[in-house]
Parts: structure tokens; C-alpha cells; sequence
């Protein structure tokens, strides 16, 4: 647990140390193309709106599987290619870099308040993913969020370096 919060915490301050140049960067060309083809290139708007997202949905999710019986594996998550997701990209990626920051920072604070509180038994308890299969609480954090948002700060800081 402790190694998930001090990843969490290097995840948040890596996106944070990202900010200054990703704002001094606006406004950013949107992506003609955003999916998960081949074609698909995401710049900052994407990677933000992406990121503002998808902590407030796992985080969502995990909850979900928090609250089930502990006998059978909850049904949670998506894939990349959900078109809820897509469409949130798309509504989101033309808000002010400030606003995805300041929303993705908050919701993963929300996790960093809340993961502490989780039993032993609620991090036990199974969802069933629709293409990774049953996956524990205690894994859906990493694999979900903490991980993901550490790919992302990468791409930000590429994307950002590239620009210079």
C-alpha cells in the first residue's frame, strides 16, 4: 500500500512538473485523429483530457468492486476503444490546460485519501475486467491509474521536449 502511495505521489509531482510547459505551449493543436488506430496521435490536449478522465473512472470502478458482496467477481472497467471515453477526449481536449491539471490532480488526490482507508478485504475483493479477466482491488490502482498516469507524464514530457 505504502509503495502505491509514494508511486502515486511521483506520478502527481511528475504531472505537475509538466504544467509550466505544457501551459507556456497553449493553445496546442487538437489531433485530426484520436482513437486507438495506428493513425492515432495524441499532443497535449488528448493526453490531458485523457488523464482528467480516466482517475475519476477507475477510481469509480474500484469503488464498484469495493461494494460488492466479496463472493463474485463485479463487472467493471472498459477498453480503450468505449465510446465514453473517446467522447469525453473529444468534449474535453479544448478546455484550458489549467482545467485538466487542476481536475486530474484533484481526482488523484481523491485516490491518495482514499486508498489508505480500504481493508484488507475490500482490496481482496475481484472484478472481472471485460479483457483482462478477475483482477483484485489491490491491483486496479496500479495497473489502472498509478501506472497509466506514469506513462503519460513520459508522453507529456516527450511531447513538451519535442517542442522546444
Amino acid at each position: 500500500m505504502d509503495d502505491l502511495l509514494e508511486r502515486l505521489q511521483q506520478g502527481i509531482e511528475g504531472l505537475e512538473g509538466t504544467r509550466s510547459a505544457v501551459e507556456a505551449g497553449a493553445p496546442w493543436p487538437l489531433a485530426a485523429v484520436f482513437d486507438t488506430s495506428e493513425e492515432a496521435s495524441w499532443g497535449p490536449p488528448e493526453v490531458l483530457s485523457h488523464l482528467a478522465e480516466m482517475a475519476t473512472f477507475w477510481l469509480g470502478e474500484i469503488e464498484r468492486v469495493v461494494a460488492g458482496d466479496g463472493t463474485t467477481p463485479v463487472p467493471f472497467g472498459r477498453v480503450s476503444t468505449d465510446p465514453f471515453r473517446l467522447g469525453i477526449i473529444e468534449r474535453d481536449r479544448s478546455l484550458p490546460p489549467r482545467e485538466l491539471y487542476d481536475r486530474t490532480v484533484s481526482a488523484l488526490q481523491r485516490l491518495e485519501r482514499r486508498w489508505p482507508t480500504f481493508t484488507e478485504a475490500e482490496l481482496a475483493r475481484v472484478g472481472l475486467h471485460p479483457r483482462l479477466g478477475e483482477m483484485p482491488v489491490s491491483a486496479m490502482a496500479d495497473r489502472f491509474i498509478v501506472g497509466h498516469l506514469a506513462e503519460h507524464v513520459v508522453q507529456l514530457r516527450d511531447v513538451t521536449a519535442g517542442a522546444s
